[in-house]
């Protein structure tokens, strides 16, 4: 599991897999860059000039406060980079696999690419599905805070590695056979994904993980594969 992560890691000077690298945080820093500016532009016209708190009236064109709506955004991009970072590297993992197999697993032929239909139902299902299990987490993020990373790591852990594992052994075994490999070996998958998600609760490093995340899951796939029974 270890040596899946650090095999990722280590392709980061290849250059078609900085290349897709690139490519993808590229796309995922426009996104919540528009993101930001959209939510406030919104709050912006929303909200009146001034505010009246009681016997306090807050200024909302004072700079400072424009300096802490972009710290509280950059802290809130912890939240925003999850559906973001993985529904961006959805469209990219095609990319991320074929570079990794091409470097250390050149024998293979290539693997059918997943349709543009597809790709686009997949990366909005997984976006539902990652909203809505953080928002229900949101809970417990509040009600005991102390236990709010361990949480966060585990919800998001399980979450990532079920969809990249899937997503990836899916190339070469199909839906149902990639499924039930899953399934065997959910526990190191899982695991795998908490020692990613992680690095997801910090600001600027996040951006990466999700590409790491499809590479270090690749090696995965094919070594389970290369143990398993399971044909597709």
């Amino acid at each position: 599991m270890l040596g899946d992560i650090t095999r990722a890691l280590s392709q980061l000077g290849d250059p078609r897999f900085a290349l897709t690298v690139l490519k993808a945080l590229g796309i995922t820093i426009g996104i919540l860059i528009g993101t930001s500016w959209l939510i406030l532009g919104l709050l912006g016209w929303i909200l009146p000039d001034t505010l009246d708190l009681w016997v306090l009236s807050v200024d909302l064109n004072a700079p400072w406060l424009s300096w802490a709506a972009v710290m509280l955004l950059l802290g809130a991009s912890v939240f925003l980079m999850l559906p973001v970072a993985f529904v961006c590297v959805g469209f990219f993992l095609d990319d991320i696999a074929d570079a990794v197999e091409a470097r250390h697993y050149p024998h293979l032929t290539p693997a059918p690419r997943l349709p543009m239909t597809e790709a686009i139902r997949d990366a909005i299902a997984f976006l539902l599905i990652v909203v809505v299990a953080n928002t229900l987490a949101l809970g417990v993020y509040v009600l005991s805070a102390p236990l709010a990373p361990f949480v966060f790591w585990a919800v998001n852990g399980y979450l990532l590695g079920r969809e990249y594992f899937q997503l990836v052994a899916a190339r070469r075994l199909g839906r149902p056979a990639a499924t039930r490999l899953r399934r065997q070996n959910r526990g190191q998958i899982w695991a795998a994904g908490v020692l990613m998600a992680i690095p997801l609760s910090i600001p600027l490093l996040n951006l990466a993980v999700p590409v790491i995340g499809v590479a270090a899951y690749t090696h995965m796939a094919h070594r389970l594969m290369w143990a398993s029974p399971i044909q597709s």
